[in-house]
């Protein structure tokens, strides 16, 4: 018995109109939610087209080996940041002509493990053991309008193709709940003196690595109260029955972050001698949405956790594309720099409750974000609909230098004085103990 995936009715109306202006095939991205008894496919988004390919269909007839694999998977990279927790890319479909349909499966399959790949590369969180690594393959045949649809495990490379059922259903999201939260960050990510020249964005992830894993260890208050992890997310509350319109059950979560990491009480200090330093700084909106379909407290928490974590991963990634594009890709050190992390919108999805996202500069226009809708999500977006849900938050690099024993004590910033405090703690503590402790010889002595 295969997956079942329940798929917004929309959806085939719009594979439908696209298969009326194939020429000779399209590719895009499945978006939905995985969980234990179904998935769900909320939109299907097509490939964004190339001015290269359009030169090469006129050059002669296509061949499926000639996909751009690497386009498909930066356009996979691109919308997942544009995806809320809970969702994500569940899989690839390709409309093509009957000539071209005996090598699709091949290129589909081919294609569900590239994108996976690339998809994983940029996350810092694992998978869980019990989670879905099923992932749809569709297919549909320009001509008769047949459907296949068949999954594959990207967790095993060998895998071999399972047929799936893919069946379409009306207001699919009607009745989702949605999770949100607001997270205050302050990040302080050392740059350390052992290391010549500074990755500024290497060493960024690293510091979001070990964030990452406070999340992943803190207390979620669901509503104000901390709930069994096993236990249904919407026990207690009232189902309203025939209710086809949006309406989104909102849950307010807090996150505690735990002060004491690990299991002892007891830690070790460790001093590490730094040239400078990386402080991330404000308060981030975070939104995840689960099935209505008897959803387990874990999914949901799981969902808003990986929101969080994915929330600002991006931002700082949008942040160094952008350094790159400006100064280009030879700059890899900086002076004190300030710079403010794009801020987080929300943009809500037509007949839909649930909302995508996307992250906006400060002297970007509404056109350029609407622009971007259109070219990754294959939608049209109005201004007044796009819901900035932040303030500014920012990145503070400080100086990065050779030899900070070597730099005049008139010259150190404010940062870097803090650090040299921080690091010789430990020395002044021990020299006023020693001190006290000889005072005190010296005194029973004398007596």
């Amino acid at each position: 018995m295969g997956r079942t995936y329940l798929v917004e009715e929309g959806i085939g109306q719009y594979l439908t109109e696209l298969s009326t202006k194939v020429k000779p095939y399209v590719t895009g991205l499945l978006i939905g939610q995985c969980s234990p008894q179904r998935d769900y496919v909320i939109r299907a988004v097509r490939t964004p087209p190339k001015e290269q390919q359009q030169e090469e269909e006129s050059l002669g007839p296509p061949k499926l080996a000639s996909l751009d694999e690497e386009w498909i998977t930066t356009h996979a990279s691109q919308v997942s940041r544009m995806l809320p927790g809970g969702l994500l890319v569940l899989g690839v479909f390709m409309i093509a002509t009957p000539e071209l349909a005996k090598d699709g499966q091949n290129a589909l399959r081919k294609l569900i493990f590239s994108v996976e790949k690339s998809l994983s590369k940029r996350r810092l969180w694992k998978p869980t053991e019990e989670e879905v690594s099923d992932r749809a393959a569709l297919q549909i045949c320009s001509a008769t309008k047949k459907v296949v649809c068949r999954t594959y495990d990207v967790q095993d490379p060998k895998s071999s193709a399972k047929p799936a059922d893919w069946k379409y259903q009306s207001a699919l999201t009607a009745s989702w709940v949605a999770l949100g939260c607001t997270v205050n960050v302050n990040i302080h990510i050392p740059l350390l003196a052992t290391s010549p020249n500074h990755d500024l964005e290497k060493n960024t992830k690293n510091g979001l690595n070990r964030w990452s894993k406070q999340i992943e260890d803190s207390v979620f208050l669901i509503n104000g109260q901390v709930k069994d992890e096993d236990a249904e997310l919407l026990e207690g509350q009232k189902k309203f029955r025939g209710n086809t319109q949006p309406s989104t059950q909102i849950s307010d979560v807090k996150v505690l972050t735990q002060l004491c990491q690990g299991a002892s009480p007891r830690s070790t200090a460790t001093v590490q001698v730094c040239s400078g330093s990386i402080n991330l700084r404000g308060a981030v909106k975070c939104r995840a949405y689960i099935h209505s379909n008897k959803p387990k407290v874990k999914e949901a928490i799981q969902a808003l956790k990986r929101d969080i974590i994915n929330t600002l991963s991006d931002r700082c990634e949008i942040l160094f594309e952008d350094l790159i594009l400006n100064e280009g890709p030879q700059k890899k050190n900086f002076g004190r720099e300030y710079h403010v992390l794009p801020q987080r919108l929300f943009v809500p999805v037509a007949g839909s409750s649930v909302m995508l996202s996307d992250y906006k500069f400060g002297d970007e226009a509404a056109g350029e974000i609407q622009e971007r809708f259109v070219e990754m999500l294959d939608q049209p977006v109005q201004a007044e609909d796009m819901h900035i849900a932040e303030d500014i938050s920012t990145v503070d690099i400080c100086p990065v230098t050779d030899s900070p024993s070597d730099t005049p004590q008139a010259q150190l910033t404010k940062a870097t004085l803090l650090l040299k405090l921080q690091q010789n703690m430990g020395l002044v503590v021990a020299a006023a103990v020693a001190v006290l402790a000889s005072i005190f010889s010296f005194n029973y002595f004398s007596d």
